[in-house]
């Protein structure tokens, strides 16, 4: 069935934001992660809603102003960063007000993570831990 797809997906293009403050957003994308800002729709916007648009971790990032989910739930998304920079971006993330979530209980060799929640109900983790060791530690569990 793969092979009659002519151009296979390469990756994720971008992951949207929806959320009420824009400018606050890009205070937690910026200040609270690193983020970079690429783009600010201002007043002419091309797409739904007014937007900016980031670059995280090489990832590009768009928040979109309107209504954002009602409700928090388990659904997020992950960015992989070293053990040693989670208390750096814990203290970030503080000073911005953000809800740091408690951790998930978790077998050795998972790698250790930080959940927070935006101001617009969206779960981020900051994970210090890859895909191949998940999988190689999930192995040894009998």
């Amino acid at each position: 069935m793969t092979d009659d797809i002519v151009d296979p997906i390469r990756g994720i293009s971008h992951i949207t934001f929806v959320v009420k403050d824009l400018d606050r957003m890009a205070r937690l994308l910026c200040d609270g992660l690193g983020a970079r800002e690429v783009y600010d729709s201002g007043e002419r916007t091309f797409s739904l809603s007014r937007e900016k648009f980031f670059v995280l971790g090489g990832t590009w990032l768009a928040a979109m102003q309107g209504e954002p989910p009602s409700e928090r739930s388990y659904q997020h998304i992950a960015f992989e960063v070293a053990t040693e920079a989670l208390p750096v971006y814990r203290a970030k993330l503080e000073d911005l007000g953000v809800e740091i979530r408690p951790p998930r209980p978790r077998v050795e060799g998972e790698g250790e993570s930080l959940y927070f929640h935006d101001f617009d109900n969206h779960l981020f983790e900051l994970h210090a831990g890859s895909l191949e060791e998940r999988l190689k530690r999930y192995g040894q569990v009998s």
